[in-house]
Order: C-alpha cells, then sequence, then structure tokens
C-alpha cells in the first residue's frame, strides 16, 4: 500500500466527522466485553444458570454471523451513513431495553436486537472513516485498530464500575453512549459515495468458494472458539466481584490492543504472517489449558496473557481474509466474518454445558484443542493461503509499516473503502 500523497493532517489532525465515527466505533466495541465483569451479578439477579446467561453471548453473535450476509447488501444500497445510523439507533433501543429485562429470556432475546445493530454499525465503520479521513488510508486504519483495541479494553472496566451498583446499570450507560453518537455521526457525517456495484446476499456465500478464503474462515472459526470461550466463560471460573474482574479484563484488553497495533506488524514483517499466524495458536493453546488447570493466581494471568496472543491472531486472520482472494474486499470480509461469527456463539454456549457434564477444566481443554486445529489448518492450507496473496502484495512499502509485507505469504493489508470487520 502505497502513501497517498498531498493528503494533509495524519492520525490526529482528522475532521470531525472520523473523530465522531471513531468514537461511535469505542463504544460498539465495548459492547462486546461490557458485560464479562457482570456475569456471575446477571446470574444472581436474574436466577439464571451460567450456561444460561452464557446466552447473552451466544444471541449476539448468532445474529451478527447471519447480519454479515445482509451489512454489505443494505450498505451498498442506502450508503453508508444511513446504515451507521440504522446500527446505532437499533443499539440504543435494546442496550436500554436489555436494561429493563426481568428474565434472562428477556435478557438474551434484546441482545440479539443489539448484535444486529452493531453488525450494521462495525461493518460499515472503517469504510467510513477512510472516506473521510485526512492523511489517507493509513492513518485511518490506525485510527481504527486503535478505537478497537480502546473498546476491547474499557468495556470491561465500564461493566466493573457500573455494574458494582447494579447489573443494570452498564446496558443503561450503553444505551445513553451510542445514542451521543448517533447525535454527532447526525451532525458531523456527510453522506459517502455508494458502491459503484451493489451486493447480493449470496456474493459472500460465493466467495467462499475460493480455497484460501475457506481456509482462512476455517481457521478462524476454530480460533475463535478458544477466543470466546476465554471471554465468556472465564469470569465465571475467576469468580471476582465485578471491579476485580473488570481490571482483570481491562488488562486483558490492554494487552489485546498493544499486541494488535504494535507488535503483530512487527512480527510479521520479521517471520511472515502465516508462521506468527501458526505459533501464536499454538500460544494461545497452551495458555488457555494452564488457565484451565492452574490456580486461581494463574488463571489471571493466563486470562490477562491471553490477551496478546488473541491480539497478534486478529490482526493476522483480518490481513489474510482480505488479501488471499480475488473476491472484492467488502465480500470476503463478509463471507470470513459468516463463517467465524457462528463460533463466537457457540463457545459460550457449549463451555459451560461441557463443565456440566464434565469438570471446570473440560471447556478450556476443548478450546486448546480447537486452538490447535485453527493452526493445523494454516499449516496444511498453506499453500493454498499464500498463492493468490503473492499475487496481491504490494510492490513497494510505507514507512510507517502498515501496508507492508517482507514475506511473500504476507497477503495484502491494503483496505479500499469497503466492509472491514475483525
Amino acid at each position: 500500500m502505497e502513501r497517498e500523497e498531498g493528503t494533509p493532517g495524519g492520525l490526529l489532525r482528522q475532521p470531525p466527522a472520523v473523530w465522531a465515527t471513531a468514537g461511535a466505533s469505542v463504544v460498539a466495541f465495548m459492547g462486546i466485553g461490557l458485560v464479562d465483569p457482570i456475569l456471575p451479578s446477571i446470574a444472581e439477579g436474574l436466577h439464571a444458570t451460567p450456561s444460561q446467561v452464557s446466552l447473552l453471548f451466544t444471541s449476539y453473535f448468532l445474529i451478527t454471523a447471519v447480519a454479515m450476509l445482509v451489512t454489505g447488501f443494505v450498505s451498498s444500497r442506502i450508503g453508508g451513513r444511513k446504515t451507521l445510523l440504522a446500527g446505532l439507533a437499533l443499539v440504543v433501543v435494546f442496550a436500554a431495553l436489555a436494561g429493563t429485562s426481568d428474565t434472562v429470556g428477556q435478557l438474551v432475546g434484546f441482545r440479539a436486537g443489539w448484535g444486529l445493530g452493531n453488525a450494521l454499525f462495525v461493518s460499515t465503520s472503517l469504510a467510513v472513516i477512510v472516506g473521510a479521513a485526512a492523511g489517507g488510508s493509513a492513518a485511518a486504519i490506525l485510527l481504527y485498530e486503535s478505537a478497537l483495541g480502546l473498546g476491547m479494553a474499557c468495556g470491561p472496566l465500564l461493566g466493573a464500575v457500573l455494574g458494582d451498583a447494579s447489573w443494570r446499570y452498564p446496558f443503561f450507560g450503553t444505551a445513553a453512549l451510542m445514542a451521543i453518537g448517533f447525535l454527532c455521526i447526525t451532525v458531523f457525517l456527510k453522506e459517502q459515495p455508494r458502491p459503484a456495484r451493489k451486493v447480493s446476499l449470496l456474493d459472500p456465500i460465493r466467495a467462499l468458494g475460493h480455497g484460501g478464503l475457506a481456509s482462512a474462515a476455517a481457521a478462524a472459526f476454530f480460533y475463535n472458539y478458544a477466543f470466546f470461550t476465554v471471554l465468556a466463560f472465564t469470569p465465571f471460573v475467576l469468580n471476582m466481584t465485578p471491579y476485580k474482574s473488570g481490571a482483570v479484563f481491562f488488562a486483558w484488553g490492554v494487552l489485546l490492543a498493544v499486541f494488535s497495533v504494535l507488535v503483530a506488524p512487527r512480527l510479521q514483517r520479521r517471520f511472515g504472517s502465516l508462521t506468527v499466524l501458526g505459533g501464536s495458536l499454538v500460544l494461545l493453546a497452551a495458555d488457555v489449558v494452564v488457565l484451565g488447570y492452574g490456580g486461581h493466581t494463574t488463571a489471571i494471568v493466563c486470562t490477562v496473557l491471553s490477551g496478546a496472543f488473541i491480539g497478534v491472531n486478529n490482526t493476522v486472520f483480518t490481513e489474510l481474509a482480505l488479501g488471499v482472494s480475488n473476491a472484492p474486499r467488502p465480500v470476503a470480509s463478509a463471507g470470513y466474518n459468516f463463517v467465524r461469527w457462528f463460533a463466537a456463539a457457540a463457545a459460550p454456549y457449549f463451555a459451560p454445558k461441557i463443565e456440566e457434564w464434565s469438570d471446570v477444566h473440560m471447556p478450556f481443554v476443548v478450546a486448546g484443542v480447537a486452538a490447535v486445529i485453527g493452526a493445523a489448518i494454516v499449516r496444511v492450507r498453506r499453500t493454498a493461503l499464500t498463492h493468490d496473496a503473492e499475487a496481491l502484495a504490494p510492490k513497494h512499502a510505507t514507512e510507517d509499516g502498515i501496508g507492508v509485507f517482507a514475506h511473500q505469504d504476507r497477503p495484502s493489508g491494503h483496505v479500499e473503502t469497503s466492509v472491514y470487520t475483525r
């Protein structure tokens, strides 16, 4: 990816529309980990079992997965601004309703509606940021990555602070913040140009017919099972107060952000994407198994440490999915996310069920095996994952490292104005 010439500004010198979208993106990503510290409190308040409360993640990500087939279809017809506003409006409504829930069934249902809104917003936000940013795509992508990391880190912290008073307050707080984001985007963001070609509902499915993209999606599916076992099941194992649990997952989120934005690109330049990805998946597998069998302090350390491996994996998988095939990037991203988010829906449901069927250690063993399977797919399908990536890799590197691929097995990181979700 070559640096655009003659573009003013940099990362911090952006128009209000970019800051409005980036700020709303932070809150959107906060919603993923927001409920982590308050899962035990929700279970107690609604007289629910861990497996029932874990459905908050399952409903959220199941709808998100299906919505991946819809977001490109919608945004290519009504435009990015209207898609963002529709997503934000849905989050505001369903997050507020979640805070009024009297049963775990109601809460699970409202989280599903929240997931639809979040899918519409997140899948469109980077495209809008890139289209409106000053300083070129490099600055826009880094700003988006920073928003993602900040949101993942601050979500558990906000959940802990508000959830210490009541498990309902984090939901109301999210609704209020997203309402502010809605107003800011309404005021500052102008409509973005619509794509020249409209996306059909079946385009993402057709894109998965490409061997490289299908391999990346399959490996990411197993990786996401391990990822969301840590995110959704560990709070029950740690069994800490909202403040302490929030602090643990805040540290986890900080590592995720640092390794995603700063460390992963450097490792890729030195060792190559697939080598880094395979190694990080194996290390994640070892980490979650130790988490499951270690004592309380060990479990805390391993939970925080998993953020580093997850940050690396997130970055490499996203770039791999976007660069491995010739499909338009909005379509490739939608197909890839359609597959992998099903694992994010499955893990929160099956982890507590596996504990009920066996013991508290076994969910982490299954998660570790899933991560190893992901690494095995990367290894076995290495040729499919690199063949087209070599042809797509850019010939010149940028100064800041974004889009730099020093090894042939690293696909292009250049992001056009398109749907891009992690």
